[in-house]
């Protein structure tokens, strides 16, 4: 069985600690805990290959900004001849509490540029992600600023006990399935 794992972020030193990159910081943490490396330099995005048990493990990390991201995903399910049930995307919400964790099958992209992106280029709602709550705590019009900006010291505390987290799912996904894992980690 071979697995998609996209995080989703923008690639720039500028972004590196934004709310809107914390698919990128998951799969960076997954890589760390795996001892895997990820290659920048291929098509869309940085790639590194890994296993879980009998899992097949594509992790990626588009280059192609948020508004973007579906080519990428796109490009790299055709290439590796993954069907969209076997993929996996890490995206931030502004719905729901920071530190918040939740996997769905489906759903909208809930304004979401990155998951708008996918689902135009993937052609579908049904690929299953995992929502990491990063709070709404912003004044009304200062959305982008609040996505686009960087963790306060206490959210950066907190995010080191719920990104560990994170990768335990991603790897349940690929081992337990949807359901198995929705039903262990959702609303803990």
């Amino acid at each position: 069985m071979k697995f998609l794992i996209v995080g989703l972020g923008n690639i720039g030193d500028e972004y590196v600690n934004t709310r809107h990159n914390i698919g990128f910081k998951v799969l960076d943490a997954f890589a760390k805990a795996s001892n895997l490396v990820f290659d920048n330099d291929t098509r869309y995005g940085a790639t590194v290959s890994g296993r879980v048990k009998n899992a097949e493990l594509l992790l990626l990390k588009p280059s192609t900004y948020m508004n973007l991201s579906g080519d990428a995903v796109r490009y790299w399910m055709q290439r590796e001849k993954i069907p969209v049930e076997n993929v996996l995307i890490i995206v931030d919400d502004l719905s729901i509490p920071f530190g918040s964790l939740r996997l769905k099958g489906n759903g909208s992209a809930g304004g979401h540029n990155g998951l708008k992106s996918i689902e135009a280029r993937v052609g579908t709602q049904q690929y299953a992600r995992i929502r990491f709550g990063i709070g709404n705590d912003f004044p009304k019009g200062a959305q982008v600023d609040y996505v686009l900006g960087e963790w306060s010291d206490e959210e950066a505390k907190r995010l080191e006990e719920r990104i560990p987290i994170a990768v335990e799912m991603i790897k349940s996904f690929c081992l337990a399935g949807l359901q198995n894992t929705m039903n262990q980690f959702n609303n803990k």
